[in-house]
């Protein structure tokens, strides 16, 4: 098992103190590892097996616990003293009224708890009500580029691969598909099976959605669109072109399930002059850009949204809040603020003509503060930096330490 330190750290922080630790993100991102790994952590501490309670909500060996009351009768039976236990709980949505369960584990008993779920609005809104200001979020990725590379030394060792980010970017960052010698082909239909998953049970299910057909074509046309600016509006407004009405806040309501089920995450408009977010033409993201070759095929033409996206889930890794940032009647492909500091960024596939080279360092030479600025791209050949932007090749702009 190999250890995903960036969120073992964070979870370190937070045992033995009192807020709920709610480990959220896609299915099959890695959640259950992280809580194997916890659990691994908590026995290194001299915490005795006993008081470690783990159990996954989703297997049928607890389908009996489907309910509130069950589960927590469940744990009351498996807490025989007054010390701290500590409550390692998967998949926390499959449980109805979870939340009360929780409530009450931290009023009746000596606990530390950890729960994970596949769902952000459902956390979000039952924790809002229940237990406010007593949790706090650990959201969990797919692999970044430096734990793929972990991945591949480990599992993947006699895999010839010469040029190991071509395979991430093709292959994407699912933990199961960087465990075995997969083609594209097959890895794709495991992406496809856990993407029907999350559709299915975290957001058609969730959210009883009856034209699942409309739903699959506002999920087509969003990662058509990957890297480009849109609404709601916009994707209605396609549909009437094809002869379909679709109302607006259909389409809105439909892009909240997903971004519920981390299918995709939304990324607000800055304006970089007004110093405020705007409500318009927002960018949305995939949780992993293997979901869009499993379901379209592998596409050459939106090769600059895809590195895009890699950016993107490299900032959000990294604890970044992300912009798309307006300066004037220019764009900013992202600007990334944590712990009071900036960073902005402009991503391209290739520096290959002046006008190129213009367009995106022109921008960011607009920006006259000190903070770091960088113009990410996959182009071997241009290497120089401008006015004190970075140039850098993607692998390594992912690979650095510290930007």
């Amino acid at each position: 098992m190999i250890a995903r330190s960036i969120y073992i750290d964070k979870i370190k922080d937070f045992i033995d103190k009192p807020p709920i630790k709610v480990i959220t993100g896609i299915r099959r991102s890695g959640k259950s590892i992280v809580l194997s790994l916890l659990k691994d952590e908590l026995l290194k501490r001299a915490i005795q097996k006993s008081h470690i309670i783990y159990l996954n909500l989703e297997s049928l060996a607890n389908i009996e616990l489907t309910e509130a009351k069950a589960l927590y009768n469940h744990i009351k039976n498996k807490i025989k003293t007054n010390e701290k236990y500590y409550l390692l709980l998967y998949e926390i949505q499959e449980v109805e009224a979870w939340e009360k369960a929780v409530n009450s584990f931290m009023v009746d008993f000596n606990v530390d708890i950890y729960i994970t779920g596949s769902n952000s609005h459902l956390l979000s809104s039952e924790l809002a009500t229940y237990l406010a200001g007593r949790y706090i979020e650990i959201p969990i990725y797919t692999l970044s580029y430096r734990e793929f590379l972990n991945f591949k030394s480990s599992y993947l060792s006699e895999k010839n691969i010469e040029q190991p980010f071509i395979y991430y970017l093709r292959y994407g960052g699912f933990p199961v598909i960087h465990t075995s010698d997969y083609t594209e082909d097959t890895a794709y239909k495991v992406v496809f099976d856990i993407y029907s998953s999350v559709i299915l049970r975290d957001t058609v299910q969730r959210y009883k959605i009856r034209d699942v057909e409309l739903l699959e074509r506002v999920i087509k046309y969003a990662l058509d669109n990957i890297g480009n600016t849109f609404s709601g509006k916009n994707v209605a407004d396609y549909f009437k072109s094809q002869q379909r009405k679709v109302d607006v806040n259909t389409v809105y309501n439909y892009l909240h399930a997903l971004e519920g089920a981390f299918v995709f995450y939304r990324v607000p408009r800055y304006d970089v002059k007004g110093k405020e977010i705007l409500k318009t033409q927002e960018k949305f993201y995939v949780s992993d850009i293997s979901i869009i070759y499993a379901l379209m095929g592998y596409r050459d033409r939106i090769i600059s949204g895809v590195l895009e996206n890699i950016v993107f889930l490299e900032l959000k890794r990294r604890g970044y809040n992300v912009y798309v940032g307006k300066l004037d009647t220019k764009e900013i492909d992202f600007i990334a603020e944590k712990s009071g500091e900036k960073i902005y960024i402009q991503v391209a596939y290739k520096l290959d003509n002046q006008e190129t080279v213009n367009r995106e360092f022109s921008t960011l030479l607009s920006i006259k503060d000190q903070y770091p600025k960088y113009v990410v791209t996959m182009d071997e050949f241009w290497k120089d930096n401008i006015g004190g932007i970075e140039n850098i090749y993607i692998s390594d702009f992912l690979l650095k330490e510290k930007w």
